[in-house]
């Protein structure tokens, strides 16, 4: 970047709204778990990708012309499908870059089998395993959502001011759960709690009374259910209930959605937990956007708004849409200095680039890449009030 505007912006965005046209089509490929333990999220994930899209098409001046998307299912836990999906989306289908995985496990798959072998950059809105921080990738892959070490601190600090001392932890098994529940319980021990047990469960099971059972033998003052809301962790929260183990429960993020207190019912009121989320201008911009297009911003929506966004300006910010080229200036995009760019904002952000100056695109997340390009962590408290998840604060 060249320069940095600290004036208005309204002159360069209307001198930019020519640049569209002439150019090849982009197409951004989105592949979530529109299938799977957590599709009553991607229904929201997918339509706030695709906002972003609609939005830049609208105000013409992409460098590139008219942006396509593809959708595509991750499963969010089969992996060798996702696998296979991700390959259609790259060979077949000739996406530039991708919004996605959802899904720790499936999302490390695509990335290691597919997009780093292809050139292709992948920006999850979703994917929280630790293991993702240091995952070889060739610079190529991104995260809207915090890190699971961050949100191991949010459990712990919760949980503490609670005056929770002891905790047992039912995780689904794959590289999310096992990498979460490990964050919880080294945080949570080194603030002197004590964790009873520590077990896995699988997903797609009929009957999960035998693992209820040892967490209830193993004790503890609240049950933490670091699995999916529409599989295992909802399996998990009916057996505790139904055998009267636990009536106390925590709720990380894969488990914070509207189904779930509408699935259990009554006995979930008083459940606590937190999302990544914000109380930002941007963020409230983003509901209201959503609301327009007849969606909800729920878990993850906005930082799969942001997720294509920053796809689409990096693109602009480079002058390229090939993966290996704009990479690079993902992070550029994301973080201070420049002009502050939020929803609804994104045809300014794209002539500002244009126009040689740097943005810092704040987005509906309130973004801020650290690392290696992964959100520093911004969460919504909640606890389940009359069967909807209510607002508490936010961290």
């Amino acid at each position: 970047m060249k320069k940095i505007l600290l004036a208005t912006t309204a002159s360069v965005v209307l001198a930019s709204n020519a640049f569209a046209g002439g150019h090849s089509t982009v197409n951004i490929g989105i592949i979530l778990g529109f299938t799977g333990p957590i599709e009553s999220l991607t229904v929201d994930m997918g339509a706030g990708a695709e906002l972003a899209i609609s939005e830049v098409n609208s105000a013409g001046n992409f460098k590139f012309g008219e942006i396509a998307s593809t959708r595509a299912d991750s499963t969010c836990i089969d992996s060798a499908a996702a696998t296979a999906a991700t390959e259609r989306l790259i060979t077949a289908d000739k996406v530039n870059a991708i919004v996605g995985g959802d899904c720790s496990g499936v999302t490390t798959a695509m990335l290691e089998n597919v997009a780093v072998a292809n050139g292709t950059v992948m920006i999850s809105p979703s994917a929280t395993s630790p293991a993702l921080s240091t995952v070889a990738d060739d610079g190529l892959f991104f995260r809207t959502a915090p890190s699971d070490a961050r949100q191991g601190e949010i459990v712990r600090d919760i949980l503490m001011e609670q005056g929770y001392k002891t905790i047992a932890i039912s995780y689904t098994n794959n590289d999310y759960g096992k990498g979460l529940a490990d964050s919880i319980e080294a945080n949570f021990k080194a603030a002197g709690g004590t964790v009873t047990l520590n077990a896995s469960h699988e997903d797609g099971k009929g009957d999960y009374g035998a693992e209820v059972a040892a967490l209830a033998q193993a004790g503890g003052d609240i049950l933490v259910v670091a699995g999916y809301l529409n599989d295992g962790g909802k399996g998990i929260i009916m057996s505790a209930l139904d055998t009267g183990a636990f009536d106390n429960f925590y709720l990380p993020d894969g488990m914070i959605g509207d189904s779930l207190p509408v699935d259990i019912g009554p006995d979930l009121d008083g459940a606590i937990g937190a999302v990544p989320g914000t109380d930002s201008p941007g963020a409230a911009t983003f509901s209201e956007m959503a609301t327009a297009s007849n969606f909800k911003a729920g878990p993850f929506a906005a930082e799969s708004y942001d997720a294509a966004a920053l796809i689409m300006l990096a693109m602009q910010a480079s002058g390229s849409n090939d993966s290996t080229v704009f990479k690079s200036h993902v992070m550029d995009v994301a973080n201070a200095p420049g002009v502050q760019i939020f929803p609804g904002q994104l045809a300014e952000g794209m002539a500002l680039l244009e126009a040689g100056f740097d943005i810092d695109y704040v987005g509906a997340s309130a973004v801020e890449l650290v690392g290696a390009g992964e959100s520093a962590g911004n969460y919504r408290e909640i606890v389940v009030q009359g069967g909807k998840n209510t607002t508490v604060k936010y961290r």
